[in-house]
């Protein structure tokens, strides 16, 4: 069955995981993919799956930032519903069966939905794991990103929003922790830049409570600890990344007080 569903995904370099998410999407009337400059394999196969029928509307746009190019991906969207989903998520079995009855709701605005996590080494979270509920899949016209958003970008929804179940977003991420606290330094700065921007004022106590209150939050709020150790690393990757963040954003605030210049005078040591 095809659902007059846009679904939109932003990319760049994304060869091992996103002929899956659009596979995954199959059942959605439109499906737009926006590149940002891929130099690897992503075209050539965005092309290849257009050209079997799937109903690829693939665009270029220069990175604009994550809430800018998202929504740039979603002004291009013509259906009466918008699914954001990412190049390593997927639409699960369950969710996939569930949505025919979701977009039939009059009433509903948009829907809310989870996410299951890859872990290296263990797969996928058992269901009870699944991560908070994201706005993801909205009427068009009710939902936009924060163009100001330089990375975790959010949908704000106008209307009734709920949240959908059974299934949810399937998160294929399957980097090592080395390339994990990579992508989460990046990531990191771009929240403490996108803070400073918008005048919050670092806090120590936040970088004193934020990282073991983010452990336990996910450790035992979302279900890691049913995956063993492997739980207990992917929970203290997100306190590592809360303490990049805040860390930074003191640092940077220190910085702008005290350039790193070296002092001339240091005879006392």
């Amino acid at each position: 069955m095809i659902l007059p569903v846009s679904a939109f995904v932003v990319c760049q370099n994304e060869e091992r995981v996103i002929e899956n998410c659009i596979r995954s999407v199959s059942f959605c009337a439109e499906i737009v993919v926006v590149d940002s400059g891929s130099t690897d394999a992503t075209l050539k196969i965005l092309q290849r799956l257009q050209d079997e029928g799937l109903p690829l509307k693939i665009l270029h746009e220069k990175w604009r930032g994550f809430g800018a190019q998202k929504q740039f991906a979603l002004d291009q969207c013509t259906q009466d519903w918008c699914l954001s989903i990412d190049s390593d998520e997927r639409v699960s079995p369950k969710l996939a069966a569930a949505l025919p009855a979701l977009l039939q709701q009059p009433e509903v605005d948009g829907w809310r939905l989870t996410r299951y996590d890859y872990l290296p080494g263990y797969g996928f979270v058992p269901p009870a794991a699944h991560e908070r509920y994201h706005n993801r899949l909205f009427r068009r016209g009710s939902g936009r990103f924060d163009p100001t958003d330089l990375v975790h970008e959010g949908i704000r929804i106008d209307g009734d929003v709920r949240k959908a179940s059974p299934g949810g977003l399937l998160h294929f991420s399957p980097l090592t922790l080395g390339e994990q606290i990579e992508k989460k330094n990046k990531y990191s700065s771009l929240k403490a830049e996108m803070k400073a921007l918008r005048g919050a004022a670092p806090s120590p106590l936040k970088m004193l409570v934020s990282p073991p209150m983010f452990f336990l939050k996910w450790y035992f709020g979302h279900g890691m600890w049913r995956c063993g150790w492997l739980g207990f690393i992917h929970a203290m990757q997100g306190a590592i990344y809360s303490f990049l963040t805040e860390a930074k954003r003191y640092e940077n605030a220190a910085i702008r007080r005290v350039p790193p210049v070296e002092p001339a005078d240091v005879s006392r040591y």
